[in-house]
């Protein structure tokens, strides 16, 4: 972090607690592992198919989705997707701001992970 960073605020913890990593890197770290891992999609979507023990949480229901995840450790990484990157990243923002201290979004969302 620069000092341009410190004085203006371009750059925030929350930021740096968020990494997006393509479908070999998000596969890599959730093998062998207990994950959390959240699917943000709606539940129609979760239902077509979804990664393994991924925990569905609609993001567009703002309660729900920081209720349920005041519920993970904020610790550990956790795992974020959607269909396309788009709202993950959105959900990334929203727990790095929560406290999350490393937060993993799947670049390109589950239809690049199928």
């Amino acid at each position: 972090m620069s000092i341009l960073d410190l004085l203006f605020g371009t750059k925030s913890a929350a930021s740096d607690a968020i990494k997006n990593y393509n479908t070999d890197e998000f596969r890599v770290a959730l093998q062998g592992k207990k994950t959390q891992l959240i699917d943000v999609r709606t539940a129609s979507e979760f239902n077509g198919g979804h990664i393994s023990k991924a925990k569905n949480i609609d993001i567009f229901n703002p309660s729900a989705f920081e209720n349920e995840c005041q519920k993970f450790n904020k610790l550990e990484p956790v795992y974020v997707y959607c269909r396309s990157g788009g709202r993950s990243t959105t959900a990334a923002k929203k727990l790095a701001k929560m406290g999350f201290t490393e937060v993993v979004n799947l670049k390109g969302g589950y239809n690049a992970w199928k």
